[in-house]
């Protein structure tokens, strides 16, 4: 990794001369500018104080990332956003990221289906940290070289495998831990590696409902709904895959061994519901769909529309909480049925629902802001910036072409994330830049160029 540590120390260099960019007319709550997140080079830093960088918790960790839909683009720029050196190998002539999960990426465009495409592959995964795919799996078979006729593959009488997109491009975890054993391959799909269902396609809505999610989503009388595609793609899939990065990357300071991650949305979802598994026998479900406490049952857990067309979230489950939520509604307790007494919870959904009805979302805000009645407006994508929460604590950035997006989470107090301001990459911006990064020479790249094998898609300047 010579090329890449001389790499990032020049441009060590340039950050201690570099100041910090900020909007004009942009400022923070006392006043001040508000600096630029800059993006220097394959390391980023937050200026904290004028004699301070903080490097990032993933610095130094190189990831190469397959292109594939939603969950494992996210997946990376969760790794890129916490520091990692993210390389995102494009299909040549595609149009690039369409879920826009290209944030503090480079794009590299490389032919896989051609063996010298692979070999390309096999070199940069020999100096990576991480390797991330989201083909689905193949069919288990046993095959030998002399079946294939391309390269190392597993010899005869072992054990079947899953023959599936990586295994025929010679890419098999096999084959790049025993070029690199401290790799780390990260395998996304949507059923898992293995099992009756792991070679069908699918989307979120399967997956959640193959992982018994979506039966407890929806209102009573009504057919089960997914909530977007969020839980199985981005929490049961993307995010449940970093966490096993993360995890795999801090075992291999004990052991010094890359291991495979299989992470799929299915089970991923399953292990974020632990909780409606682990209170099955405590009552908390034992009603229909849609008439428990949690699942839109109970009035003090619900959402009501104001006057102006907008909506008010409460979560007042404590009764504490709730009494202040009767306060605020005008109501007393004493002329009301018991809290918990699910019976009279749909005639007390409809008396909520006909007060809340009497105000606007503003109103409710300027009678429930301050308490601890658990109410709050339901904020729109275009409200959600405005909100004076969010401000005080930066909670949503902008980038370099003005669009808005949530800062990257959790925050660590040492080594923030510093997400890059920059657009995403274009397919192939940064092919000859990785490429000579890595060891090839100007000449092998040029060769790889006019073979076909790779793409440079240069932006051009505007003058």
């Amino acid at each position: 990794m010579r090329r890449l540590r001389g790499r990032t120390q020049a441009h060590k260099g340039e950050a201690s001369r570099a100041g910090p960019r900020g909007r004009e007319g942009e400022c923070d709550r006392e006043g001040g500018p508000r600096p630029e997140w800059p993006t220097l080079g394959p390391f980023r830093f937050l200026r904290l104080r004028k004699d301070m960088r903080v490097p990032m918790a993933l610095q130094g960790i190189s990831v190469v990332e397959l292109a594939g839909l939603a969950p494992g683009p996210f997946c990376g720029m969760v790794l890129a956003d916490f520091g990692a050196q993210v390389v995102r190998v494009d299909r040549p002539g595609t149009r690039g990221d369409l879920s826009r999960m290209g944030r503090g990426k480079r794009s590299l465009a490389l032919d896989l289906k051609q063996p010298r495409g692979a070999a390309v592959l096999r070199s940069l995964c020999a100096r990576a940290d991480v390797m991330l795919e989201c083909f689905r799996p193949g069919e288990p078979q046993i095959l030998t070289l002399r079946e294939t006729g391309r390269g190392t593959l597993p010899e005869e009488g072992r054990p079947p495998g899953i023959w599936g997109v990586m295994e025929k491009l010679q890419l098999s975890p096999e084959i790049l831990q025993r070029e690199n054993p401290k790799l780390i391959y990260a395998r996304l799909s949507g059923f898992g590696q293995s099992g009756r269902f792991s070679r069908v396609a699918g989307h979120d809505i399967n997956y959640l409902a193959l992982s018994g999610v979506l039966s407890r989503i929806g209102r009573s009388g009504e057919a089960p709904y997914a909530p977007l595609n969020l839980l199985a793609d981005f929490g049961g899939g993307g995010l449940m895959c970093a966490l096993g990065i993360l995890m795999a990357l801090f075992e291999r300071t004990r052991s010094g061994k890359g291991q495979v991650i299989d992470a799929n949305m299915v089970e991923g979802t399953a292990y974020l519901s632990s909780f409606l598994w682990k209170t099955q026998q405590t009552g908390l479900w034992g009603q229909p769909r849609g008439q428990n406490m949690l699942d839109g049952g109970a009035p003090f857990y619900a959402t009501y529309r104001t006057a102006d067309g907008g909506f008010m979230a409460v979560g007042a489950l404590e009764p504490q909480f709730y009494e202040l939520l009767l306060r605020g509604l005008g109501l007393k307790s004493d002329e009301l049925p018991s809290q918990m007494s699910i019976t009279d919870w749909p005639e007390m959904k409809k008396k909520f629902a006909d007060i809340f009805a009497k105000k606007t979302k503003a109103e409710w805000c300027q009678i429930f802001d301050g308490t601890d009645a658990c109410v709050t407006p339901v904020l729109t994508f275009e409200e959600v910036t405005h909100c004076g929460h969010h401000k005080d604590r930066g909670s949503f950035i902008i980038d370099s072409e003005q669009d808005v997006s949530p800062r990257p989470a959790p925050q660590l107090s040492n080594t923030p994330a510093v997400p890059s301001s920059k657009r995403d990459p274009f397919v192939g911006e940064h092919t000859e830049e990785i490429l000579k990064e890595f060891g090839f020479s100007q000449e092998e790249i040029s060769q790889l160029k006019s073979d076909k094998i790779i793409e440079s898609n240069k932006p051009r300047a505007n003058l």
